[in-house]
């Protein structure tokens, strides 16, 4: 499989989802081959909204699909760490950050851009990361504005794991990996692919 056939079963697999016609499954019996290992094709950064799994959205079985969860689906370290181990150990040939509508997370980074008031507590360590466009001259609506926050994140996750990890970075460079950003339409079930 190259880099190229993951995310053509990605999109594949999300067309199943979109017209009802899933076909993974997770006999009992598979369970002794994941015991010994796991090979997954694809490396996934998600939102950590209870709304987005990959494995439904991809219909993917268990073993497909390394999936790493961070509210707002941005590369902390530790989330840079582990898909570093996706690639080099386990061989994903496809990082996709994939951001999805109604993202509660974003929607709050987008109130607070105009505002002087900030989160509480902790929530406030994701906030800071999440990255917006500046969108003070162009005239919006609140979904558009969101929308395009969202989509913005989701490529700037993308960006920020080629300059933040040489590992990543030179596996893209030598063929072996592709990054992509995404959005799923939470509604429609649909993957969009930005790039």
């Amino acid at each position: 499989m190259t880099p190229e056939d993951a995310i053509g079963e990605l999109l594949a697999g999300n067309q199943r989802y979109v017209e009802g016609l899933v076909d993974a499954y997770n006999p009992p019996e598979a369970r002794a081959d994941h015991a010994m290992g796991q090979a997954p094709f694809a490396a996934i950064l998600r939102c950590a909204d209870s709304r987005v799994a990959p494995e439904i959205v991809f219909d993917q079985p268990l073993g497909n699909l390394f999936v790493c969860g961070v509210s707002g689906n941005i590369p902390t370290t530790e989330i840079i760490a582990s898909l570093e181990f996706g690639v080099s150990v386990l061989g994903c040939l496809v990082i996709v950050v994939m951001g999805h509508t109604s993202c509660l997370t974003v929607t709050e980074a987008v109130q607070q851009q105009h505002s002087t008031n900030s989160s509480h507590g902790s929530l406030s360590v994701i906030i800071d990361q999440i990255a917006l466009p500046n969108v003070d001259d162009i005239k919006q609506t609140e979904s558009e504005t969101l929308n395009n926050a969202i989509a913005f994140n989701a490529l700037y996750g993308v960006e920020r794991l080629m300059n933040e990890s040489e590992l990543i970075a030179s596996v893209v460079n030598a063929g072996d990996l592709r990054l992509f950003g995404g959005v799923l339409d939470i509604g429609s079930g649909q993957f969009i692919l930005l790039g």
